[in-house]
């Protein structure tokens, strides 16, 4: 397990790279589709609420944001579900595998 306060030192985006590449590794569908579902009101909190609208009624529009999750303001508005994420189930490690990588993580 990784402490908090180290968490909060880590930038979002560093943030973002090490929990969907733990989540990957563990296969943890639960953790990414809390992701997805949370992008919405994570856009909102960041200011975009017309972008936030959309991504509701697109699921298609959430998979894209995906992919920028760990950029600006999201991936700001986002830090506290990756913290929690890290916390709980371990580093993320830096030096972390890409996804689907195997490294035996439970």
């Amino acid at each position: 397990m990784t402490d908090r306060p180290e968490l909060e030192r880590l930038s979002s985006a560093e943030l973002h790279d090490r929990a969907t590449r733990l989540a990957w590794r563990r296969l943890d569908v639960s953790f990414l589709w809390h992701l997805l579902s949370t992008i919405p009101e994570a856009r909102a909190a960041a200011g975009e609420e017309d972008r936030s609208e959309i991504d509701i009624m697109r699921p298609l529009a959430l998979l894209n944001d995906l992919v920028d999750a760990d950029r600006g303001e999201l991936a700001d508005a986002l830090r506290p579900l990756y913290i929690d994420y890290l916390e709980k189930h371990g580093d993320g490690d830096a030096a972390g595998g890409e996804p689907g990588d195997d490294e035996g993580d439970d």
